[in-house]
Parts: structure tokens; C-alpha cells; sequence
């Protein structure tokens, strides 16, 4: 083909794929470019599923109610991801505030970042940083801060990692059984499946999980030596069926996605970055400073539970929620992945 001045030039077609749809993530084309296709972007929402390649942050409205962010304050978001709580708190801090924004996974954190400096934010007001939650006292001191006004971590995992298979958080397509949030540190959870034995297997899936047959997916995962996210849901799905052929398909997918969810956890070491976190708040925290956490199981709200009643008790806290903040119907009907969502706050002393 040639173009007007001679030139000969190629047409490159878009990759066919099968079906009417496209079904596999980077097939998406159309939800990886939301402003260049938002009515399939809004039809994939108002069906409650969640674009390819996009994070819907959860229940922004109740954390802005417990960190009431304001003018002129220090805030830090511990769990940066696609940046829709940040962009919430930015709104509100502006003039002189800052936001400090944590994010352990470094092929998030550039994309997450360019998006919100051409939202108008430069480096007197968001200031990123490349790093999990456990070292926030030591990013505060190397930024010459300090305490801070509010803190807030959601402590579940972006969209962007759960949906792409080349991360191993997800079944649903075949990809590598990574699940790192930072895929250049620590081991993949097949190394980690390689190394451990049954017994220490199934105690993990019950201590990260709750999983009622961890001692069958145990043997299973360990005998067959799963490289695969898809081969390891095969696995626990077709071991299952036949050794409990009176489960039904939901049970057995929640079992799936529990054993999945405790992997993840194991291999990001998820449970003791928290508890650094919280050790640290009420060193970080200024007197009247705002923490709300979002956790999206009973391991993490435990943990957060346990320490803010602590803190109540010992007068480190002023104030803490009574209970948990759930997301509202309408949200959890738009945003499957917000009906897990517990939200906790405390105040500092």
C-alpha cells in the first residue's frame, strides 16, 4: 500500500480473537484504552465487573469521612495502586498539602504516578515512593517528616495485578504462579509450593485462609509441582470434584480463590508488613491524626481489630470505629470486589 507522496506503508490489523468478544486480558483492547472507548468501558461497569487494566478504589466516600482530609495537610496513602484514593485525598489537601505514596509494585507505581502528575499534581504536593508499608517511618525521615495528619492502607490487591495472568494472581488465563507484588524481589509462590511440605502447606492454607480441605489441596499442590496459575487451579479444582463429588461449583471455586489468596499473602509476607504498620502509626501519626484501613479478610481485620482496641486502652488512641464499614449495596452491585471490604479507623491521642 502507498501513501499520497509514493511512500509505501503497512496496515497493521488488529489480532482477531474468537467469539463476538474479546475474553482473555490482553485481548481487552477497548478497556485498556478507556477515553478512546468509554461506552464499552461504562457497559463493562455497569455490569459490575471491572475493566481490564483499571482499578475501581472502594468506598472512597466513607475514607474520606474517617480521614476528613483538609487544606494544608501531610497525608500518606501506604497502598498507592491506580491512584483513585490518592486523586480523592489530593482534591481535598490542596493548597500546601502533600500526599506521600507508597507502592511496593514498581510496574504500577510509574503508570500510577504519570497519571496523576498530568491530573495537574507535581512534587511539591505528590511525592512517590517505591516500597511497601513496613518501611513508612524511614520514607517519612528520608522526605525530613517527622508526623503526619492522616494515613490510609488498602490492603487488597489492584485490578491491575489480579486480571493480568503474566502476574500469577489469577486463574483466568494461563500465566506463571508468581503473585510478587514486586516480581524482583523474594520468590514466586511456585518456588514456594517446591520448597514447603504438607504439613506446613496445609497449615498455611488455614492460617491464611480458613480453607476447610487444606490438608487434600495440600497433598494435591505438593504431589503434582504446579509452575502454573492455571495449572494449579486445574489441580485444586479436579482434586476436589473427586474426592468430595458433593461439593458444588461454588464451593469449590471459593476454595480456589482461598487458596490462592493465602499464597499471595505467604508469598509477599502480606500479614507481617501490616503488623510493622501498625507498630509504627502511633509514632507517625501527629495528636489528632486520622489511620483508616481497608482489609478484605478476616486474618487482616483481626490484626487491625486487635490493635486499635489495644491502642484504645493504652490511651494512644482518642477514638476507634466500633464495628466495621461495609460497602453500601449500590457499591457492591457496581464493584463486585468491594463486598469483602472491611473499613477501620482510630484517632490519635
Amino acid at each position: 500500500m502507498t501513501d499520497h507522496d509514493g511512500h509505501s506503508r503497512t496496515h497493521t490489523r488488529r489480532p482477531r480473537y474468537p467469539g463476538r468478544n474479546p475474553r482473555q486480558f490482553h485481548e481487552k483492547y477497548k478497556e485498556h484504552a478507556p477515553a478512546l472507548h468509554p461506552d464499552t468501558v461504562a457497559q463493562v461497569r455497569a455490569s459490575g465487573k471491572t475493566p481490564a487494566g483499571m482499578h475501581l478504589p472502594i468506598m472512597v466516600g466513607e475514607v474520606l469521612q474517617c480521614l476528613t482530609p483538609g487544606p494544608g495537610e501531610t497525608v500518606v496513602d501506604c497502598t498507592l495502586g491506580g491512584g483513585g484514593h490518592a486523586q480523592a485525598l489530593l482534591e481535598r489537601i490542596v493548597p500546601n498539602g502533600r500526599l506521600i505514596g507508597l507502592d511496593v509494585d514498581p510496574l504500577e507505581l510509574p503508570r500510577t504516578e504519570a497519571r496523576l502528575r498530568a491530573l495537574g499534581y507535581g512534587p511539591d504536593v505528590f511525592i512517590p515512593r517505591h516500597g511497601n508499608f513496613a518501611g513508612l517511618p524511614q520514607a517519612l525521615a528520608e522526605l525530613g517528616i517527622t508526623t503526619v495528619d492522616a494515613v490510609l492502607a488498602d490492603l487488597g490487591v489492584s485490578s491491575m495485578q489480579i486480571d493480568n495472568p503474566d502476574r500469577g494472581f489469577t486463574w483466568k488465563g494461563v500465566g506463571p504462579l508468581d503473585m510478587r507484588m514486586n516480581p524482583a524481589r523474594g520468590e514466586p509462590a511456585s518456588a514456594l509450593l517446591a520448597r514447603l511440605r504438607e504439613d506446613e502447606l496445609a497449615a498455611l492454607l488455614v492460617e491464611y485462609a480458613d480453607e476447610p480441605y487444606a490438608e487434600l489441596i495440600a497433598r494435591l499442590l505438593i504431589r503434582e509441582k504446579v509452575e502454573t496459575s492455571h495449572a494449579a487451579e486445574r489441580v485444586i479444582r479436579m482434586g476436589l470434584n473427586a474426592a468430595k463429588p458433593g461439593l458444588s461449583r461454588p464451593e469449590v471455586k471459593l476454595s480456589v480463590r482461598r487458596t490462592f489468596q493465602a499464597l499471595r499473602i505467604a508469598v509477599n509476607g502480606e500479614l507481617s508488613v501490616l503488623e510493622a504498620l501498625l507498630r509504627s502509626l502511633p509514632d507517625v501519626l501527629a495528636p489528632g491524626g486520622r489511620v483508616a484501613i481497608l482489609t478484605f479478610h478476616s486474618g487482616e481485620d483481626r490484626r487491625v481489630k486487635k490493635a486499635f482496641q489495644t491502642g484504645r486502652r493504652a490511651g494512644v488512641y482518642a477514638a476507634i470505629s466500633d464495628g466495621v464499614i461495609q460497602s453500601t449495596v449500590e457499591e457492591t452491585r457496581a464493584n463486585r470486589r468491594a463486598s469483602s471490604a472491611k473499613l477501620r479507623w482510630a484517632v490519635r491521642a
